[in-house]
Parts: structure tokens; C-alpha cells; sequence
């Protein structure tokens, strides 16, 4: 390394430094509030793993000739924070903080150093194991943080046997919702029924397309990070069987059990290497692998669907011209938007009829607002 490269590699190591001794105090503070003795174990635990972490840096520094390393106490700032918020509020940072140190732990990884990229990798699988650990235990410390994590786990799952009808009911809605604006405002602008017609029927092919797309891309997306996480997920039990054990210990700690139960579910678990990696992603991240979204499904039920939306309002035009084609399509068209309304409620709790009306009014001043645009163009451009 150049002189400035030095110099800018011993300011990344003393932020290390720092960064894992006030994680450390930031853990040790919080266990010496928390009266739950299983809690308070595990944020000990925690907070020895940073020092531990703290530590190797250090090393790193005497290594580079920097052996006065400053004492690192909790900021004003910080333990106000802490004293003036709850447990779960002060987790969450802790959590956000994990996060932040695994990202710049990952930008230090340009100094190309074999040995320091060697830590980084491992400094960076103890943080995520911390940042889960730290999810757990809000869940654990706040009865709202449980409803949410397991309402998201439902969410998922609910997703997994009806996310098909999800997508063709926005699909039907975001196809009617948006060659009716477009029919609306050609009118106003024309009266020519074949520019109605074919303005129509363009902006139904756009919007399937682009819904098709973008369903299967979202899709495609959502499988392919739960993939790189169940990757990651089997290299580190094959890596280091003994640190994912623990951790799926502590896991079962936070949901009740002792000690003693938690490892005896473990010892049981680990004996399965196929039932070992599903536990741990059903725990980590809520799935499993039969519960991927399906890419070419959502693609052809939001585009399909979209298609059947996007149609309704142009039918009239075929048989009719003038007015009353005019007239018909909007008629046919908030009908269907109350009905499409009314079908969102197999995917909401909304009852069928409220949900029906508020559709039926989006879609009347929908109409309104794009008519009126179009007339006004018209106007303007032909005196």
C-alpha cells in the first residue's frame, strides 16, 4: 500500500475498533437494565462477542504500530438515548447499527488484504448472527414486535396459496382503472369512436405487458434473494456447524424454552442435515423452500388479468360509435369498477361493499377528471 492507502487502512482500523467497543458497552448497558436473567445472558453474551471483536482489531492495529488505543466510554448522546427509550426501541438501533458495521465491513474488503479480508468475513457472519438475534429479542421483549413478526410470516404464507388471485385482482383493477382514464380522455378530446378504439386497445397491450413484467420481475427478485439466503444459510452450517447451533439454541431460548430444552431441540435437529438447514431458514427468515413465488405465474395472472380489465371499457367501441358508445363504456366500466372493488375483498378485510363503492368513485372521478382534460385540449387546440 501507497503512503495515503496506509493511512486511510489505519483509519478503518481504528473505526473498527471503536465501532465493536461501543457495540460492546452499548450490549453490557443494556443487559445491567434488562430483569429477564435469559435476556440479560444473551445480551452479555453478545456484548463479550464484540469485545472479542474489538479485540482482533486491536491486534490488527499493534500489527501496523498503533498500540495507544483510546478508552471508549458511552457517549451524552447514546445514554440518553438508551435511558429515555424503551427495550425494544433500543434493540431496534442496535439492530440497524448491526447492519450498518456488516455494510462497512464490506467496503473495507478493497484493501485486497488476504488476511484482514479473512476477518472481515468472519467479523461479518457474527454480525448478522447478531442483528437476527437482536430481531428475536425484540420480538421477544415487546408483545407488538411478536404480532408483527408472526402477522409477516402469515403474510408470506397467505402469499404462497393465493398470491395468484392477489395479482389478478390488482391486474383487473390496474387494467380497468387505467384504459378507462385513457378512453375518458380521448373521448373528451375526440369524438372519433376509431381513436377511442384503437388508443384503447393500445393501452390495454401496455398495461399487460407491463404488469406481466413487472410481476414476474418482482417475483423473480423475491425468489432469488430467498435463494441467496438459504445459500448462505447451508455454507455456514457446513462452515461452522458448532456457531449455527448455538445460534439455533438461542433461538429456542427466545421462544420459552430453558437452556436445557433448547439444546436437547437442537441436538435433535442437527442430526437431520435436511431438517437442520429447513429449521434454520424457517426460523431466520420465515419460509421455505416449497413457498417460493412463482416467477411465470405472477407474470401470466397479472398480465392476463390485466388484459380482462383493460378490455372492459373498450368493448362498446366495437359495436357503437358517437355517445352512445361513449355513454355504454362508462356505464359498463363503474359497474366493473364496483365489482372489481367488491372481488379485493377475498384479498382484504374490507366488506365486499364498502370496498366496491370506494372503487366505483375512484373510477367516476377518474372518468370525470381525463374527460374533462381531453375536452379542454380539444377546445384549446381547435379554438
Amino acid at each position: 500500500m501507497d503512503q495515503n492507502m496506509n493511512k486511510e487502512a489505519t483509519a478503518a482500523l481504528l473505526s473498527n475498533y471503536k465501532r465493536e467497543m461501543e457495540a460492546a458497552v452499548s450490549y453490557n448497558q443494556l443487559a445491567l437494565k434488562e430483569t429477564d436473567p435469559r435476556r440479560r445472558d444473551i445480551l452479555m453474551k453478545l456484548s463479550k462477542t464484540e469485545e472479542d471483536h474489538a479485540a482482533k482489531w486491536a491486534e490488527k492495529l499493534r500489527d501496523v504500530g498503533i498500540t495507544d488505543l483510546p478508552t471508549i466510554k458511552e457517549s451524552s448522546w447514546k445514554k440518553w438515548q438508551r435511558s429515555s427509550s424503551n427495550l425494544a426501541t433500543n434493540l431496534e438501533r442496535m439492530e440497524r447499527d448491526e447492519h450498518q458495521n456488516i455494510a462497512a465491513y464490506e467496503e473495507q474488503k478493497r484493501f485486497k488484504d488476504e488476511e484482514w479480508t479473512r476477518l472481515l468475513n468472519e467479523i461479518q457472519d457474527d454480525e448478522r448472527s447478531h442483528a437476527h438475534s437482536v430481531r428475536m429479542l425484540m420480538s421477544d421483549s415487546d408483545p407488538q414486535n411478536s404480532l408483527d413478526l408472526l402477522w409477516s410470516k402469515e403474510r408470506w404464507h397467505k402469499r404462497s396459496g393465493t398470491g395468484w388471485v392477489g395479482d389478478a385482482v390488482y391486474g383487473v383493477n390496474d387494467g380497468l382503472g387505467a384504459v378507462f382514464g385513457i378512453i375518458s380522455g380521448v373521448a373528451g378530446f375526440s369524438a372519433s369512436s376509431r381513436f377511442v378504439l384503437v388508443s384503447g386497445l393500445a393501452g390495454m397491450i401496455a398495461s399487460a405487458l407491463s404488469m406481466g413484467a413487472g410481476a414476474y420481475l418482482a417475483a423473480k427478485s423475491n425468489r432469488e434473494m430467498a435463494e441467496a439466503e438459504i445459500h448462505h444459510e447451508r455454507e455456514e452450517i457446513a462452515s461452522d456447524p458448532a456457531h449455527e447451533r448455538e445460534e439455533l439454541e438461542l433461538l429456542y431460548q427466545l421462544k420459552g424454552f430453558t437452556e436445557a430444552e433448547a439444546a436437547m431441540v437442537a441436538e435433535r435437529i442437527t442430526k437431520d442435515p435436511d431438517l437442520y438447514l429447513k429449521t434454520m431458514i424457517q426460523e431466520e427468515l420465515g419460509v421455505t423452500e416449497d413457498q417460493f413465488p412463482n416467477p411465470w405465474r405472477s407474470a401470466l395472472s397479472g398480465g392476463v388479468s390485466t388484459a380482462v380489465g383493460a378490455i372492459v371499457p373498450v368493448i362498446p367501441f366495437f359495436f357503437m360509435q358517437g355517445i352512445p358508445a361513449i355513454l355504454t363504456a362508462a356505464a359498463i366500466s363503474i359497474i366493473a369498477h364496483f365489482l372489481v372493488g367488491a372481488a379485493k375483498s377475498l384479498v382484504t378485510v374490507r366488506s365486499w361493499w364498502q370496498s366496491g363503492l370506494e372503487m366505483t368513485l375512484v373510477g367516476v372521478i377518474e372518468g370525470v377528471i381525463t374527460y374533462a382534460l381531453g375536452f379542454l385540449g380539444s377546445t384549446f387546440l381547435h379554438g
